[in-house]
């Protein structure tokens, strides 16, 4: 597939005027635990020439391509994706660590790099992943079986929230190194829905695994309670410095 996603990628640059900076795996393929039937959920950021920016009102900031059943293209202006970042978006911040890249131009995220942490705000991963466990909670979890798909979601999202709340960084991306934080008694337990998951269907279910069930459970009500703490000191405000960056890789781009 990376021949092709690269080939859709460049075919997007003239069609419609953009330069692509970075593109990623975005989805289970760079989480670590994609199924065989798995799509591939590619997402970059783009920019355009200086000129289009010079103008009274902004256009649009998206653009979104789903191709097909296994591939899923979507990209995000500079602009948008650096606005994101002062904000702390959790998603941006885990596509800058992706373990799979498909294009980078100019050192995108060399350049990016130092401003990750200065632009990480803990409350604000820490309400992104419990939204995102919310529903595993609540609703797949008490069934007396989950679908794979859905648990190591829950698993994921809680482990991130766990890895804020004790260290206050941004959560790695990767679910090997997330993993560290579950309970050596359930280690092996993960292990096995993992074999179970690299060779089941998006639909497979399993028996609802009562100690990891509990452990997701525990760590969300954590979290929720986490969620009540004084918020974290500002930081000096990195927009100096993100419009450094937005210049420079606006000038280096065409």
């Amino acid at each position: 597939m990376q021949p092709r996603i690269e080939a859709e990628l460049r075919r997007l640059e003239p069609l419609h005027g953009i330069r692509i900076l970075y593109a990623c795996e975005a989805g289970s393929r760079a989480w670590g635990f994609p199924s065989p039937d798995s799509d591939y959920d590619v997402r970059f950021i783009y920019c355009r020439p200086a000129s289009w920016y010079l103008t009274l009102d902004e256009g649009p900031d998206t653009l979104n391509f789903p191709l097909d059943d296994e591939l899923d293209l979507a990209g995000w202006d500079l602009r948008k994706a650096l606005k994101l970042l002062r904000g702390s978006n959790a998603a941006l911040l885990e596509w800058l660590q992706s373990p799979v890249v498909y294009l980078e131009a100019l050192d995108f995220r060399t350049v990016l790099q130092p401003l990750r942490a200065e632009c990480f705000n803990p409350l604000a991963g820490l309400h992104h992943y419990l939204g995102l466990v919310r529903r595993g909670v609540e609703e797949d979890l008490p069934p007396p079986a989950i679908r794979l798909k859905r648990l190591f979601y829950a698993l994921r999202s809680v482990l991130a929230a766990r890895w804020i709340r004790e260290r206050q960084t941004v959560p790695p991306m990767e679910f090997r190194l997330l993993r560290e934080l579950v309970p050596a008694e359930l280690q092996a337990d993960v292990d096995a829905l993992l074999r179970l998951k690299a060779r089941a269907d998006e639909t497979t279910t399993a028996p609802r695994p009562a100690g990891l069930a509990h452990f997701i459970e525990a760590e969300y009500l954590a979290g929720q309670a986490a969620r009540t703490a004084p918020a974290p000191p500002r930081r000096d405000d990195p927009t100096p410095a993100l419009n450094e960056r937005f210049r420079q890789l606006l000038a280096g781009s065409f």
